[in-house]
């Protein structure tokens, strides 16, 4: 089924190539850059690894925003450090999406005009400092849960840029949860911020999954490449039974009167995200879309004498080289 599926991305790829290729999918082994892949194998990887790109280099704002405001010198230390983790993910893994010849660049030019997306997310505002920790419980919770099968996914690059930002991302949760615990567990003031956060934060974080499996356009493909390892909906599930213990420990209540325990299941019944509201949120219609652009246009803007110092002294450098030989 999964070959089947393979040839019907990517028809003008030789059967056996494709038969082939799908053998070592199969098999658990890594696809190198240099090795055959079918064309659509390569488009899906560019689509997921830019995207993931992104959203580490957007996830940046929200966040940054918040440096200078941290309550205490030892808060701003520690949110320095995770945007800067945040910033060397996003190079990572532009460097494994560049492998598969496509260039920082055109990833770049490819998000300003809308043709490549981020995640969802970091369309939404952070109001309080309590949102930081919000932001880094739930919203890096939800990463690390999708991010962990990545470290076996079948493209290598890929694969080995996700050991180290898993590490780190681990790090990030436990940030953020330590500041909702201070929160939580501190005056009636601090846990109404607390659990004011975790309303406004609960259901966009569900959202980052993608949508539900039966409206994904793309999850059948990928897993049978194994470039996903889950469906959105078994990360969904997972996600929502790890964190509710956490909310019930800090003495929050999950903003979804239909998260209840089911037995027969063993997970918590959950109520589905507003998906129009998260397709609205992708076309560009959320709080924050606006803004985000705006700031990765103007970095982009302002970066570009770099670019063009740094190709005119690569031009001079190619033809000192020419002129030697």
């Amino acid at each position: 089924m999964y070959a089947q599926m393979v040839k019907s991305e990517a028809t003008n790829d030789d059967p056996e190539k494709l038969a082939a290729f799908q053998a070592r999918i199969d098999a658990g082994e890594k696809i190198e850059p240099k090795d055959w892949m079918p064309e659509g194998y390569r488009k899906t990887l560019v689509r997921q690894i830019g995207q993931h790109a992104h959203s580490e280099i957007v996830g940046q704002l929200p966040e940054g925003n918040w440096i200078t405001r941290a309550p205490t010198l030892e808060r701003k230390a520690i949110l320095l450090a995770k945007v800067q983790d945040e910033a060397g993910h996003g190079l990572y893994l532009y460097c494994a999406a560049e492998t598969l010849g496509v260039s920082r660049d055109d990833l770049t030019e490819a998000l300003l005009s809308g043709k490549m997306k981020y995640s969802s997310i970091f369309n939404y505002p952070t109001l309080t400092w309590a949102d930081m920790g919000a932001v880094g419980w739930l919203v890096d919770g939800a990463a690390i849960m999708n991010q962990v099968p990545l470290q076996r996914t079948s493209f290598g690059p890929y694969a080995r840029a996700m050991v180290r930002i898993c590490k780190e991302e681990s790090f990030h949760q436990r940030q953020g949860y330590d500041i909702m615990m201070k929160m939580a567990f501190g005056t009636p003031a601090q846990k109404a911020m607390a659990q004011d956060a975790l309303n406004r934060f609960w259901y966009p974080s569900l959202m980052m999954f993608g949508p539900s499996d039966k409206d994904s356009v793309h999850s059948a493909q990928s897993m049978a490449w194994r470039i996903k390892m889950n469906t959105n909906d078994e990360l969904r599930q997972k996600f929502v039974d790890q964190t509710v213990p956490q909310a019930e420990y800090l003495g929050l209540t999950i903003p979804d009167p239909a998260v209840v325990w089911n037995a027969e299941k063993g997970g918590y019944d959950y109520s589905e995200p507003d998906w129009t509201e998260f397709f609205e949120v992708i076309k560009g219609n959320g709080p924050c879309n606006a803004e985000r652009i705006a700031a990765r246009q103007k970095a982009w803007d302002d970066g570009a004498w770099v670019r063009d110092g740094l190709m005119a002294h690569a031009r001079k450098r190619a033809g000192a080289q020419v002129a030697a030989e």
